[in-house]
């Protein structure tokens, strides 16, 4: 419908090198390369979920997320293109600048609604509240949870998984993503088992192993796949202060990846995700490809609030 797929799975060598892999052994997924509103990782969970609501005769996408979540910036450009309405709820009072991702959310004329500073976990009863009151003005609101990591969402990543695996050409893998609301790492998991799957928490939600537990069930039984045994792998070791919160381990992921191979990493997911693949000790990587998930985010590099730590001499 609108993402573009499949991705290019990319050897990176030079930041291979810099970390201590053999030449060939770390690739690059280029989920930031599938093309809505500046490309990430949900374009391929809203070809589903877009498809589902149009095929139910919707007409406004509901969601919601951080105040400068990439899944509101897709979903409301997803909107957009299928001439449906959208309205984003933001656990944020309203920001003093309209700036990166909301910026991109007025330009795609979605409804913004901010909600103030609730826990992320708290958001999808939000959304329900709004959805009623869309039902109530005669509309048909069809309700995306945030991330968009419903089930039928996260399983668009059991195809990412085939994606990888057609394109090495062997299953001996381990795949490193950042894991938000928890919906990516669940579908890649669903198809390649947890312990192929290490996600790198970014402090979105407050149980994240509970939340792709469940994920990871509910998306192998849509897709008549085998429930993967075991528990979900998650590094916790690279949040800091808080979802978003800027760390010195993520600026030299950042500008690692930026000067070894043109691979521009978000200060909110992608960068704390190479941060975590930086601090895991090469002996407990022994698979034959390590594949990291490049999930997008590149409009939060230009939030006022991370200029100086971007630019500084730290």
């Amino acid at each position: 419908m609108f993402a573009h797929l499949p991705t290019p799975l990319e050897r990176a060598d030079r930041l291979g090198a810099a970390l201590g892999f053999e030449p060939g052994r770390l690739w690059v997924k280029r989920d930031d390369c599938t093309g809505l509103a500046t490309g990430g990782n949900k374009a391929r969970k809203l070809e589903l979920l877009v498809a589902d609501a149009l095929a139910r005769g919707c007409d406004v996408l509901v969601t919601a997320g951080g105040p400068q979540g990439n899944h509101a910036r897709q979903t409301a450009a997803a909107a957009a293109r299928t001439g449906m309405g959208c309205v984003l709820a933001f656990n944020s009072n309203p920001p003093s600048r309209t700036e990166s991702n909301q910026l991109l959310d007025v330009i795609f004329g979605a409804d913004r609604r901010f909600v103030g500073p609730i826990a992320m976990d708290d958001l999808n009863s939000v959304v329900e509240l709004i959805a009623g009151e869309l039902r109530a003005q005669g509309r048909k609101p069809y309700v995306i949870p945030v991330g968009g990591s419903s089930p039928l969402g996260a399983s668009a990543y059991v195809a990412a998984a085939d994606e990888i695996l057609a394109d090495l050409g062997h299953d001996d893998v381990q795949v490193i993503t950042a894991t938000g609301s928890g919906g990516t790492q669940a579908g890649l998991a669903a198809r390649l088992g947890h312990e192929r799957v290490l996600g790198i928490d970014v402090g979105a939600v407050a149980d994240p192993i509970a939340t792709v537990r469940r994920l990871t069930i509910e998306v192998a039984d849509l897709r008549g796949l085998p429930a993967p045994i075991g528990e979900p792998r998650i590094a916790r070791d690279q949040i800091g202060e808080g979802y978003g919160a800027a760390t010195r381990a993520c600026l030299g992921a950042i500008r690692l990846a930026a000067r070894t191979e043109g691979l521009v990493l978000d200060p909110v997911y992608s960068g704390k995700a190479m941060a975590g693949l930086m601090a895991v000790p090469r002996s407990e990587l022994r698979a034959r490809a390590v594949v990291f998930l490049a999930t997008g985010g590149v409009p939060a590099l230009f939030e006022s609030r991370y200029e100086e730590w971007l630019t500084g001499t730290e």
